[in-house]
């Protein structure tokens, strides 16, 4: 499946846990078949041991052969003008840049269901705001990101598209509006929202997928793989 993949990703910081020899090895196997290779999140463990962590950290990720350092601005807990730098300092080292965002906000009100008698009464729950994110603020941050010489934005939207049939169209709208679609990325932790993602937005949205994933999402994207799409996904699986 390499001609339908673009990148592959050490997850979770799973590289540092394998040998640098076998690390090459699937750097160097990627690059052959033209894909490039990115850090998961771990840069935040790696600032934590000295003032320079991060500067040896974009070293070492050079020396393996990575193209692409991911940070977390959720997990890396630094300051803004800190996070700017640490994008300089990725693209000064030869690597490319990707920062993490993710999006926060309110459940709906709508009690849960269960196992209750029809018309019993359901006291309201006071509506909290502690996840409420102002989305604009997380795009400036994006913008300041791209600004500062970022090659594309990560967006782990599980709390707006947990659920494809109650998409948050407004914020997606909203990011890619800003962003534009080029340099943004989404997750897609399912199959219903790849589907959700390439019927708004055509076969040509950023999608970051499990690799289990790759033939259906190319299928939705219009590529003839030889399947037939409907039996292969089953047909609740496949509605426009």
């Amino acid at each position: 499946m390499g001609d339908y993949v673009d990148g592959l990703k050490f997850s979770g910081g799973s590289h540092s846990m394998m040998p640098k020899a076998t690390i090459k090895q699937i750097i160097d196997m990627a690059h052959q078949h033209d894909v490039y290779v990115s850090t998961g999140d771990w840069a935040e463990h790696m600032i934590s041991k000295s003032p320079s962590g991060f500067k040896e950290y974009v070293e070492e990720c050079k020396q393996l052969g990575f193209d692409t350092i991911e940070l977390n601005v959720g997990s890396l807990e630094i300051p803004e003008e800190t996070f700017l730098r640490f994008v300089r300092l990725v693209k000064s080292g030869g690597l490319k840049a990707k920062p993490h965002f993710q999006v926060k906000f309110n459940e709906s009100d709508i009690p849960k269901g269960g196992d209750r008698a029809y018309g019993a009464y359901i006291p309201p729950v006071p509506r909290s705001f502690e996840l409420v994110e102002d989305v604009n603020l997380l795009i400036r941050r994006a913008e300041r990101c791209l600004e500062a010489g970022a090659d594309m934005i990560m967006i782990d939207a599980d709390d707006v598209s947990k659920h494809a049939d109650n998409m948050r169209a407004d914020i997606i709208a909203k990011i890619i509006g800003r962003l534009g679609i080029e340099k943004t990325m989404f997750e897609a932790s399912n199959q219903r929202i790849s589907e959700w993602f390439i019927k708004q937005y055509g076969p040509k949205v950023n999608l970051f997928i499990d690799h289990s994933n790759v033939v259906d999402v190319e299928c939705l994207r219009g590529r003839n793989l030889g399947r037939n799409l409907a039996s292969f996904l089953g047909a609740s699986d496949f509605l426009f």
